[in-house]
């Protein structure tokens, strides 16, 4: 029995390492919004479009260099995401107002548009061997896993260290300067073409896709809404409606969905294929009801219980429609609907919290966040229904076959 060498398992930590370094810093943010708010007067639909421009980043990084590291490699891309995350430090460490903050959390955004794509078919590509089973987990752990440790170290830090608006960055600052290292000595994956040719990614559903790209990409939007939600917001609705101000607590709760979601996608494995995506959307449904009821009845208990729940449901649901969809592509169409799949899921990130920012002026944020609630299992109770619907036409085809 082999076993992978030293240099192959530090190539493959390192890059993982790498990944999970640069989400940490897409949400350090999450928790400090209060202090932001305090600090230079910031409305909390400002603190919304803040937010949003972090999307509007990911989604010109999916799109616009999707397909450029199988034409120049993946190392020259994951360098570019760090040089992104660290110009990204050193605007929201020297911001004195709102255009220093959207242009970081837009840095903030490229850089991980450009990690999401590129980190996970790199980490996959230098697993070991005898570690390949485990490969695409590490990537989605090293993905939602930083994106939930984001916003629990800089609470702690926020709250129990000095200098709260500029600790986190700089500590992150100093992961990054390990994480160049690692990505240096990691090997490159990809042979070169004698021409590099540099594309935008193409964005397609083929009619043959629409029955199963429909349901998949409801959910997805769905879930992500939840993760926009927690991730811009959850601090507003931890301080003015729960009344807790730790902002640790805040970065806690705000860390926990995307730990759930993580759990949730490595769940999703061991369940029957047919019923994961079914099943995604039912947890969805029952945590986003816990998340309205928790701020109706002001309850921190039922609020973070639907975070837990909510989490779960999402990380099912998007790892089960993003194999549906796949799994359903053409070949030499996959790529195009993927990525199509990722920005539907990278928009709702923006719009719905953009919403709860505009509404909350007009209603009040606890209604808003009630409403938002119902939203989310709407949602998920549409792509579930679309589900069975599809099931149950697939069911009635298959015992009437055409003569």
């Amino acid at each position: 029995m082999t076993h992978p060498s030293p240099s192959s398992r530090l190539a493959f930590c390192g890059v993982a390492f790498a990944f999970l370094t640069v989400m940490l810093g897409a949400t350090l943010p999450t928790p400090l919004y209060p202090v932001y708010q305090q600090r230079f007067g910031f409305s909390q639909l400002m603190i919304t479009v803040i937010f949003a421009a972090y999307a509007v980043g990911v989604i010109a990084a999916l799109i616009g260099t999707g397909r450029w590291s199988d034409q120049v490699g993946r190392r020259p891309l994951l360098f570019a995401g760090l040089v992104a995350a660290a110009l990204s430090d050193g605007l929201f460490l020297v911001s004195d107002g709102l255009s220093g903050l959207l242009a970081g959390r837009v840095l903030s955004g490229v850089s991980a548009g450009v990690f999401t794509g590129t980190a996970t078919v790199a980490v996959i590509e230098l697993a070991p061997r005898h570690w390949q089973r485990s490969a695409t987990f590490v990537a989605t752990a090293a993905n939602m896993g930083g994106l939930g440790l984001g916003p629990v170290v800089a609470g702690l830090l926020g709250q129990t260290a000095p200098w709260p608006l500029h600790l986190a960055y700089a500590g992150h600052l100093g992961l990054l300067a390990l994480a160049f290292v690692a990505v240096w000595l990691a090997p490159e994956t990809v042979e070169r073409p004698p021409h590099p040719r540099l594309r935008l990614q193409r964005l397609n559903i083929p009619a043959e896709v629409r029955g199963v790209f429909l349901p998949a990409a409801i959910a997805g939007f769905a879930g992500f809404a939840v993760l926009g939600f927690f991730t811009a917001t959850a601090p507003a609705f931890m301080g003015e409606v729960l009344g807790y101000s730790n902002l640790a607590l805040i970065g806690l709760v705000a860390g926990v969905v995307f730990f759930a979601s993580t759990l949730g996608q490595f769940l999703q494995g061991r369940l029957v294929e047919r019923n994961r995506l079914p099943l995604g959307c039912g947890v969805v449904i029952v945590g986003a009801g816990l998340v309205g009821v928790g701020i109706g009845l002001a309850s921190l208990g039922c609020f973070v219980a639907g975070a837990l729940i909510v989490g779960l449901g999402q990380g099912i649901a998007f790892r089960a429609g993003l194999g549906a969809v796949t799994a359903a592509s053409p070949a030499n169409q996959r790529g195009a609907v993927t990525s199509t799949f990722f920005v539907v899921t990278y928009v709702a990130l923006s719009i719905p919290v953009l919403g709860i920012g505009l509404t909350a002026r007009v209603i009040g944020l606890s209604a808003t966040g009630v409403g938002f609630s119902g939203f989310v299992a709407l949602l998920a109770a549409a792509a579930l229904v679309l589900l069975l619907r599809r099931r149950s036409s697939t069911s009635t085809h298959s015992s009437h076959p055409e003569s």
